[in-house]
């Protein structure tokens, strides 16, 4: 089979490899569609914290169950993975939260990935079609993080929601924290991807960061009051330091995004606040079933968040252009057999 393998940072290359071989427990997935996320993109760049090479890329994986040893599943089926093997015995997983588990490994990230024409899935970590399309369920685990990090902030109705990050997984959040009652704002250094979020997903409180004194128009916007809730899902140190300034009094600020350096806090501002700071990682499977339950019900269309296609044969050559981009690129699917 072909896979595409990220070598070094900047360094993709074409290879070919054996088919899995299967153990119990396990389905043979050929691989149909991948999504292209920003984890690839910084494990690309060499920005991606839990990180080594080479790897095979792709977590945002949808496809045919091609074999499979063991119930429930069976050849044919469509499914979409759920990228994260967990130990089901740490403390977390013990706590029903197995999307941080303490030895966690995430397909395309620990492990290698979808960017290969197979892949062997533990039966555990598929989810079934139910239904949807295969470019629906390729979607599924980025509108998942969205979804998982409202859940952790427990947006309340009429709350101002501050998101920071125009892409796909911010975009999800927007999307549910409206879905909850609360009044989006979205941050963006992207005057095309804000263009987006007011033609596309009707967010009309935009501010672009590059343009604008972001904290001066937040609180222009909400009374004075600030952010109920900050969400960073833009992963940028400098985004995610700024994004203190945006809190509420008794406000929670979450972070998506992630990346390598130390968050800065200004200790009197947040303790004055009694601010909640908290991380929100990967997603769960009640996650996934509330974008299910969403797309089925047309609170959210797959092809608002598709903006761009590709062939796998020509994914490396264009994937500078995807990590990259001059124009607007939210999310990027690629065809493993076109």
């Amino acid at each position: 089979m072909t896979v595409l393998s990220c070598m070094a940072p900047l360094q993709l290359a074409y290879a070919k490899k054996s088919v899995p071989q299967l153990e119990e427990g396990e389905a043979l997935i050929k691989i149909s569609r991948l999504g292209i996320c920003g984890t690839d993109i910084h494990a690309y760049g060499g920005r991606q914290p839990y990180f080594s090479y080479p790897r095979i890329l792709g977590h945002e994986l949808a496809g045919e169950v091609v074999d499979v040893k063991g119930d429930g599943f069976r050849q044919g089926e469509h499914i979409s993975v759920i990228p994260y093997l967990h130990c089901g015995t740490c403390i977390a997983c013990r706590a029903g939260k197995s999307n941080c588990c303490v030895s966690m490994k995430v397909i395309g990230v620990h492990l290698d990935g979808g960017m290969a024409d197979y892949l062997a899935v533990p039966l555990t970590n598929l989810f079934r079609a139910d239904g949807l399309t295969l470019d629906e369920l390729a979607i599924l685990e980025p509108l998942a993080i969205g979804a998982h990090g409202i859940r952790r902030a427990a947006v309340q109705p009429n709350e101002y929601i501050v998101v920071v990050g125009a892409g796909p997984i911010g975009i999800a959040a927007a999307t549910f924290a409206r879905l909850a009652g609360g009044h989006v704002i979205i941050v963006d250094v992207n005057a095309d991807r804000l263009a987006f979020c007011r033609s596309s997903f009707d967010v009309q409180l935009t501010i672009d960061a590059l343009q604008e004194d972001v904290a001066k128009r937040i609180g222009e916007m909400t009374g004075g009051e600030m952010a109920s809730v900050v969400i960073d899902c833009s992963g940028n140190l400098a985004a995610i330091n700024a994004g203190f300034q945006y809190m509420a009094h008794a406000g929670r600020y979450v972070l998506i995004g992630l990346q390598r350096d130390l968050v800065i806090v200004d200790h009197p501002e947040f303790h004055k606040r009694e601010g909640i700071l908290m991380s929100s990682r990967n997603a769960t499977i009640d996650d996934f079933q509330t974008v299910v339950a969403a797309l089925k019900q047309g609170e959210i269309k797959a092809n608002d968040y598709i903006t761009h296609r590709l062939p796998f044969s020509m994914l490396r050559e264009q994937f500078n252009a995807v990590a990259n981009p001059t124009g607007l690129v939210i999310k990027t699917i690629v065809d493993m057999h076109a």
